[in-house]
Parts: structure tokens; sequence; C-alpha cells
């Protein structure tokens, strides 16, 4: 059985996509212990970049999904970053056609509605199972360089530098300048009060 590792970034943001990512190593998984693969969170930047093409380079099968920040809107986060996962997994089957079984190994307390595939939510996942934490690496990597495109063309708000959470420097930027079109209205008018 393939186990594919499913993770998500982004879920707590004030601005920016829900991006989530899906990772299946072929067996025997021990063997990829020693690269150190782990939650995206514990990881550098430039850690983080080099796993995240060791991955790309040696998982059987890698994909993203992302949900906007009109689906945030629209729906609420939790669906939002089930319509992400979702997403992720479109390419599954037809990538590992003829392959054995797979079983869905998702970081979170949360199972993905309707899946074709049997599934476990593992909280802590991505500190747990190797396939899960390397989701969180291209996940993270993926939602980082988008972020970091919008600063480009949005500086005033400092996306570099926080990836759209909700810091000071963020919330003191959103008062000074309003909200942007990349800026989730609901999260934001709760945090900040407007």
């Amino acid at each position: 059985m393939l186990v594919a590792g499913v993770d998500e970034v982004g879920r707590g943001a004030l601005a920016g996509p829900v991006t989530s990512a899906c990772v299946v190593f072929p067996p025997p998984v021990v063997r990829f212990a020693g690269y150190g693969i782990n939650d995206s969170k514990l990881l550098s930047p430039e850690k983080r970049e080099a796993l995240s093409r060791w991955i790309m380079g040696n998982a059987l099968h890698t994909s993203l999904g992302w949900a906007t920040v009109e689906e945030v809107d629209h729906h609420n986060i939790r669906e939002a970053t089930l319509l992400s996962m979702q997403r992720a997994l479109q390419t599954l089957s037809e990538s590992l056609s003829g392959s054995p079984s797979i079983l869905l190994a998702i970081d979170g307390k949360d199972l993905l509605p309707e899946s074709p595939f049997p599934q476990r939510a593992i909280v802590g996942g991505d500190q747990e199972i190797l396939s899960i934490a390397a989701a969180s690496i291209l996940a993270k990597v993926a939602r980082d360089k988008y972020m970091n495109e919008l600063d480009a063309k949005y500086p005033e708000y400092g996306f570099r530098s926080h990836k759209g959470y909700g810091t000071d420097e963020h919330r003191d930027a959103i008062r000074k300048y309003g909200l942007s079109r990349h800026h989730r209205s609901l999260f934001c008018r709760k945090a900040l009060g407007l």
C-alpha cells in the first residue's frame, strides 16, 4: 500500500490562498527518514527550498491544490482547506495508475468528503508521517513563493516578511492602506474589529 501524505498551509492567514500538497514516496519509505524532512514550520526557508527540490525529484507523485481568497470568503476556511486538498488529489489516480492501493494520510482532524481512497486524519501528522511532512514543505514553499510575488505588487503590506499572517506589522499596514483584493475580508474584519 502507498501512503499519500496531504497537508496545507495558509489556513490562519489574513491574506493569500490556502495551499495544499500531496506527496507519495516509493516504498520502503523508511529509507528517506535521514534526509531532514520535517514539519515545514520547523525548517529554515533555505532548508525548505532544498528539500522541496529533493522531494519533487525523488517522490513517486507530488501535486498542489489551491483555494482562492474568494473561496475562503465565500465558503469558510475549513471548506476552502478541504477544497484545496481535493484539488491536490485530482491527479493522484492517473499519476499512480496500476499501483497498489493508496491510503490518504491527512494532517489534522478532518477527512475529505467523498474521497475515492481510504483515509486517516492525523493530528500532528506532519511530525509523524514522512509523506505528510513532505507535503507540508511543498505547500509552504509554493505558497511563500506566491506571497513573495504579491509583495512585489503590493510592497506596502510586507507580504514577503509575514506571508499574509496576522503580525503586528501586517495589521498596521491594513489599518493604514485598507484591504487589497488579496486579503480575506471576513478574517480581516474579525481580526481587526473592522
